[in-house]
């Protein structure tokens, strides 16, 4: 259940934003895209999910490319995409067991009593109980985000992707969300693919690293494999995080 991008390129008009990006999302990983605003994190994922198309390259599914794919073999590829925006992106005149159920209402022939037995089971894997009937604008931030979790896996996903889950949120609450996404990963065999500014992050959950610097691929690893790394940028981005490496890797051992 790997996700593979090769030499893959996007222009938004003469501006050359992707530049020859190749790299493998492992199963069963977290995998960790970091990198300075305009990097063009953002832009390779909604490439990758196919938000946006690329002028060039391959993203595969397991072999399969995406982009040239079927219309069939992509409907179910997207099926089995679950994602968390930024924002959290919920519905504000749905309510959170609304919200989750959303994707099963639209991709399933689920009845209404498998509905709310699976919307109940995503809120309590997410630690959130009898929340239901309410709304987004009735709970906090923190809470928003679980809620986009919850329906980022309601439909059981092999691939898993999450727009910087910390951002916005207090360090308890994003240590919480890192380790949530984390345990999802494992219990759920998933790649997931996390962009994060948050280098406590890389070093908490991070299994395998990609680091865009103006649009490049600038270096990939792990984060044990930083304490020795000489890429200048890599280290200025981390030097400029306010984050110890020594620090960070003897707390995530």
């Amino acid at each position: 259940m790997a996700i593979e991008i090769i030499n893959i390129h996007k222009y938004f008009e003469d501006k050359h934003i992707l530049k020859g990006i190749d790299f493998l999302f492992e199963d069963k990983k977290v995998n960790m895209i970091i990198g300075t605003s305009g990097s063009g994190k953002t832009v390779l994922v909604k490439c990758i999910v196919g938000l946006l198309i690329p002028e060039e390259g391959k993203v595969l599914y397991d072999g399969q490319d995406f982009l040239t794919a079927p219309p069939k073999v992509k409907r179910e590829i997207r099926r089995n995409i679950g994602m968390l925006f930024q924002s959290s992106a919920l519905f504000d005149s749905m309510t959170v067991g609304e919200n989750v159920a959303f994707p099963l209402r639209i991709f399933t022939k689920m009845s209404e009593q498998e509905i709310r037995k699976r919307v109940q089971y995503c809120l309590e894997r997410v630690d959130l109980h009898n929340v239901e009937h309410l709304y987004p604008s009735e709970i906090s931030g923190g809470m928003k985000k679980r809620v986009g979790i919850a329906r980022a896996i309601v439909m059981n996903p092999k691939y898993l992707f999450f727009d910087e889950p910390n951002s916005g949120l207090d360090p308890k609450t994003a240590t919480l969300i890192d380790e949530l996404i984390r345990e999802l990963t494992y219990e759920m065999n998933t790649t997931t693919v996390v962009i994060t500014h948050d280098i406590r992050s890389v070093f908490m959950i991070g299994d395998k690293i990609l680091f865009l610097y103006k649009g490049r691929k600038e270096w990939e690893g792990t984060p044990d494999q930083i304490e020795n790394c000489k890429n200048e940028a890599l280290l200025d981005f981390i030097d400029k995080s306010g984050v110890s490496i020594i620090t960070s890797l003897k707390k995530n051992q």
